[in-house]
């Protein structure tokens, strides 16, 4: 990247917008955190009524307290080896676009605040990487957090697809 577009792309980011407070967990060996403001509650890793003929990242739909809601494995999605589940596995629904969705996650670490000046701009790969969905990289505590758009994690057609799924029937919410 030459210096002009690094200064082009840095002139778009905006530390002060994204700082504030987000709720970190693992996948493998890397920390990610998810806007506060997104999540609305922590779930244990409860059964995943799976739904034929989705991607392999799209683990089914749950039923919560009545509501089905679709899960996605973040680990598949962001093009890692699924992991065995353990007692610290476990579901973050988060609300996108006034949809409930389950991300499934090795563990959830902690809130934090982050400050803007602790916030870096998203890494740029080159034009066939994209990184949208990287809000920008947070750093504390010696480590670097990959801060996520929720929103943007997955495509509009995969945002489409899955809002299909909260209409899906289960064994315990039939229609």
């Amino acid at each position: 990247m030459t210096s002009q577009a690094k200064e082009e792309a840095g002139s778009k980011f905006n530390a002060n917008r994204i700082e504030g407070k987000y709720l970190t967990f693992t996948l493998g060996d890397e920390e990610y955190g998810l806007e506060i403001l997104k999540v609305r509650e922590i779930i244990g890793l409860m059964e995943i009524t799976s739904v034929p003929q989705t991607p392999e990242f799209i683990k089914g739909v749950i039923n919560l307290r009545g509501k089905v809601i679709p899960v996605i494995d973040l680990r598949l999605k962001f093009g890692m080896e699924e992991a065995v589940a353990t007692e610290e596995t476990c579901i973050i629904v988060v609300d996108i676009v006034e949809m409930l969705m389950g991300i499934l996650v090795d563990t959830v670490s902690e809130v934090v605040d982050v400050p803007a000046s602790n916030i870096e701009p998203p890494p740029a790969f080159g034009n066939n990487i994209s990184t949208e969905f990287i809000l920008g990289m947070g750093k504390l505590h010696n480590k670097v957090k990959i801060l996520l758009d929720i929103a943007k994690v997955l495509s509009q057609k995969e945002m489409m697809n899955i809002a299909m799924l909260e209409g899906i029937e289960t064994d315990e919410n039939p229609r």
